[in-house]
């Protein structure tokens, strides 16, 4: 069952024996359109975004990035994009089912007042997570910054 976070910026995690989940969620004061802009423009993204490095590459579908993250700075992720429903949600993916794959769900949705709802939630499972699990950090405080850094991005008039 996927974790449902209220939308207060404070992640939530939740595993099990062969998966891994966290998730924020956060009302920002901006049209999905900009935050979608926000979430695609790969060249600026680490100029709003405390959590991220570097990403090379095109956001759009089926397009891999290559991104460097504050979380693990020594590595380069390889994601592919898989979805990619403008400017309502966006999939990216990492690793191969069935032994470990990662895969990361954006989702904004817009509210009667103007405002939208941005939910992130990540995704890791497979046969190796017992084995890799507690090696992997705990991802909440991360999420929670990115989730502030959108919100300040998106709302900076």
């Amino acid at each position: 069952m996927p974790l449902t976070p209220p939308p207060t910026g404070k992640a939530t995690s939740n595993q099990t024996l062969f998966s891994r989940e966290c998730a924020v969620a956060l009302h920002i004061q901006a049209a999905p359109e900009h935050i979608w802009q926000l979430l695609t423009d790969a060249s600026n993204f680490p100029s709003w975004n405390s959590t991220v490095i570097s990403i090379a590459g095109t956001i759009a579908l089926n397009n891999t990035i290559q991104l460097k993250a504050i979380t693990d700075p020594k590595r380069t992720f390889n994601l592919r994009i898989t979805t990619f429903n403008k400017p309502h949600n966006m999939v990216w993916e990492d690793g191969a089912a069935p032994l470990f794959k990662g895969v990361r769900t954006y989702t904004l949705t817009p509210n009667a007042d103007g405002s939208t709802e941005f939910r992130m939630v990540e995704v890791f499972s497979g046969l190796m997570l017992p084995l890799i699990g507690g090696s992997l950090p705990d991802f909440r405080p991360s999420f929670e910054q990115f989730a502030a850094d959108l919100k300040k991005a998106a709302e900076k008039k």
